[in-house]
């Protein structure tokens, strides 16, 4: 069976359709191989009101279903072996604003961005009871999907408060390059908003192509699990503490390099 063959029958399998039997022994020989890791429940630490942390999910992929969604159903499922709670949102195929810098947001009394036609207004009411934010994105171009970026851009503009000293990380799913690129343009945003960045064994990138090709990759697979573990552990030492922030010193006024 050549490769083309393979993925079109995997994807069948994903679909729940019947798989031969060769196939069904290549996949029981990657779990077989320690790929599929195995999850072991945690107690881990409640928040002062009684709740496990929560982890919002945001895909920036336009297709709902497509591969960006499978390595945030990944992360999602083995932070629930760990006892976190989750919730993946979509940003869909609608347009997402851009932002302007009109500063309405800054008037608005900390309520987030003044245009609430999009799926802003909806991630921002997320993001206060969430204690961490993962978000996933397609390569376009070497970098993040249009978008998700809009959205980032104006979530930290609008409501940087609901962002700050909560854990992040970004994920990448590319066919072929563009992958780092793209984390470092995702990880930059995090960086300055005080968000401790959750890392893997691994860049977070995986790889695929067409409809639910990713799962076939393996080691992209078990990058996403690992983050999700990393998150769940760091999640568990910060709410142990308290979920004190460390105090800092005041922000001095803005600068640039022309005098």
């Amino acid at each position: 069976m050549d490769r083309r063959d393979f993925i079109k029958k995997a994807a069948l399998a994903t679909a729940g359709v019947a798989i031969t039997a060769p196939v069904a022994a290549m996949m029981t020989k990657a779990e077989n191989a320690g790929l599929m890791e195995s999850g072991v429940e945690h107690d881990y630490q409640t928040k002062a009101n009684g709740k496990p942390p929560k982890v919002l999910l945001v895909n920036g992929s336009p297709r709902a279903d497509g591969n960006t969604f499978c390595c945030l159903k990944e992360i999602e499922a083995q932070l629930q072996k760990h006892g976190i709670g989750s919730e993946i949102v979509q940003i869909g195929e609608d347009p997402v604003r851009m932002c302007i810098n009109c500063g309405g947001c800054r008037q608005n009394n900390g309520g987030g961005c003044v245009y609430d036609d999009d799926c802003i207004a909806v991630i921002t009411e997320k993001m206060k009871d969430a204690d961490a934010l993962i978000v996933g994105t397609p390569v376009y171009y070497g970098q993040p999907n249009g978008g998700i970026l809009s959205l980032m851009q104006r979530l930290f503009f609008s409501a940087g408060h609901l962002v700050q000293n909560k854990p992040a990380a970004a994920l990448a799913v590319c066919r072929r390059g563009g992958a780092t690129a793209t984390l470092q343009t995702m990880n930059m945003m995090f960086e300055m908003m005080n968000m401790p960045v959750v890392t893997s064994q691994y860049w977070n990138i995986a790889y695929g192509a067409g409809k639910g090709e990713v799962k076939l990759d393996t080691e992209g697979m078990q990058t996403m699990r690992t983050l999700a573990t990393n998150m769940a552990f760091l999640l568990e030492k910060i709410h142990a503490d308290g979920n004190t922030a460390p105090k800092r010193e005041e922000r001095p006024t803005f600068m640039n390099f022309i005098r």
